[in-house]
Parts: structure tokens; C-alpha cells; sequence
């Protein structure tokens, strides 16, 4: 009885994670069509047109990228907390509450994406003429490679990688307004986790349909496959490569960007 239970807790749980992830990729695909052509990333300067769009449209635009990009890997962790919640006798208010949090965590981070957006979308097409645009980039990217390196992404990635015990570290109390405050808690570890990796989209292009599946991949499987820990090294090694290669190599830039070289 337990185990049927246990398989219904997760079918119920996991399920709408998924509907919504989809739902998220749907929607990311068709804004990425839209804006076929304009400029979203720093490595698009000089090869696509401006970008008019509006504050609120692109927050739109980063929450429903967040859905699609991150929901699948945090879905043990909501799992978990579902789990212990529905031992203390809680309905699923709680449950979407965690979630609702959590992605609170990511939108509030989407204001730094935002004004790096309003910062490159109009610059002229002869800002790609100059070397500093690569060097820039190239920047970003080996910071990003490094960062996972540090101590702090390990003990981000230790809390996302643990469901159970960041749950059980991080009650704060019953009810959704204390299931609010664990998953913003949680995102703000995935933040921390992720934040370096996401950067890259900042560079390459926020609606980079190609890049954005590699990292959503990278994310998911650091989180919770038994080797993730490696697998985070070993994309600091290939991301600080990228930028040393992004800095030297004046075609490179606008080729992983997908523009022309």
C-alpha cells in the first residue's frame, strides 16, 4: 500500500513538472521564432537587427526559459518536500508554493540578464568591427569556466544534489507561506549553482534554442547523476577554453552565437 502511495505521491508531483517544463519549451520555441533575426546576445551584435522588446516581455520571456531550462532538474527536490509535507498531513497548496518560490528565486535574477540585454541590444553594427567585443566575451566565459571551481558552487551543488536534507535543513514551518520560503531558499541555491553556466546565454544568445537545451542537459544531469560533480569540473575546463578560443579567434564569436563567421 505504502509503495502504491509512494508511486501516486510521485506521479502527482513529477507529472505537472513535466506538463510544465514542456509548456515552457512550447513557448520558448515560438518566442525564439519570433525573434529570428534580432539581437539577444552579445555575439549577435553586428550580424542581427536591434531588439525593441520590453522589460516586462523579456522577464516574460526569462521566466518561462527558467520553466522549461530548470524545472526538469529540480523536480527531486520538489519531490522530497512533497514527500514530507504530506507526512504532516499538508494538501498540494504547499507543494506549488516550493515551487512558485523557487522560481520567484530565478525571476529576480532575471533583472541582471535584463540590463545586460538593454545594455547590448542597440549597439550600432560597427561594434563588431572592434576587438572588444570579443575580449569581453571571452571574459564572461573564462569567469564562468572558473567559477566552477569554487567553493561556493560546490556548496550550492551539495544542497541541489541532496533533496532529502536540504528539506529537512530548510522547514520553515507548515503551510505555503513557509513552502514559499524553502523553495526561494532552494532557487537561491540553484542560483548559485547555475548562475555562471547561464551566463553563457548572455554571450551566445538568451533565445539560443541549441545552447539552451546543452545547458538545461549540463544542469540536470550535474544535479543528479552519480558522476555530476566530474561533469561540472569537466564544463569549467571546456567553457574556460571556449573563452581563451572566443578571445583569440575574431570568427568565433558570432559562429557559436549563430551568425555567420
Amino acid at each position: 500500500a505504502w509503495s502504491l502511495v509512494g508511486r501516486r505521491t510521485t506521479a502527482l508531483t513529477v507529472g505537472p513538472l513535466i506538463a510544465l517544463g514542456l509548456v515552457g519549451w512550447y513557448l520558448t520555441v515560438r518566442q525564439a521564432g519570433d525573434m529570428q533575426g534580432m539581437v539577444t546576445g552579445l555575439g549577435q551584435v553586428g550580424t542581427r537587427m536591434p531588439n525593441g522588446m520590453a522589460a516586462p516581455a523579456f522577464l516574460a520571456m526569462w521566466v518561462w526559459m527558467m520553466v522549461a531550462m530548470m524545472l526538469p532538474a529540480v523536480g527531486p527536490v520538489v519531490l522530497a518536500h512533497r514527500r514530507v509535507i504530506q507526512a504532516r498531513g499538508e494538501g498540494p497548496l504547499p507543494t506549488v508554493s516550493f515551487v512558485a518560490g523557487y522560481l520567484l528565486a530565478w525571476t529576480v535574477i532575471g533583472l541582471v540578464p535584463l540590463a545586460a540585454f538593454l545594455a547590448f541590444r542597440n549597439l550600432p553594427m560597427t561594434a563588431a568591427g572592434g576587438p572588444w567585443l570579443r575580449l569581453l566575451a571571452g571574459s564572461v566565459l573564462v569567469v564562468a569556466g572558473a567559477y566552477q571551481f569554487t567553493p561556493l558552487k560546490d556548496t550550492c551543488l551539495r544542497a541541489c544534489r541532496s533533496p532529502l536534507g536540504f528539506v529537512m535543513n530548510h522547514d520553515f514551518g507548515q503551510g505555503a507561506p513557509g513552502a514559499l520560503r524553502a523553495g526561494l531558499s532552494h532557487g537561491a541555491y540553484c542560483v548559485g549553482c547555475c548562475w555562471a553556466l547561464m551566463s553563457l546565454l548572455v554571450i551566445v544568445g538568451l533565445m539560443n534554442l541549441v545552447w539552451m537545451v546543452a545547458l538545461a542537459v549540463i544542469f540536470l544531469a550535474e544535479k543528479n547523476w552519480r558522476y555530476g560533480a566530474v561533469l561540472t569540473r569537466a564544463a569549467g575546463v571546456a567553457v574556460i577554453c571556449l573563452g581563451v578560443a572566443v578571445a583569440a579567434v575574431p570568427a568565433l564569436l558570432p559562429q557559436i552565437s549563430g551568425g555567420p563567421g
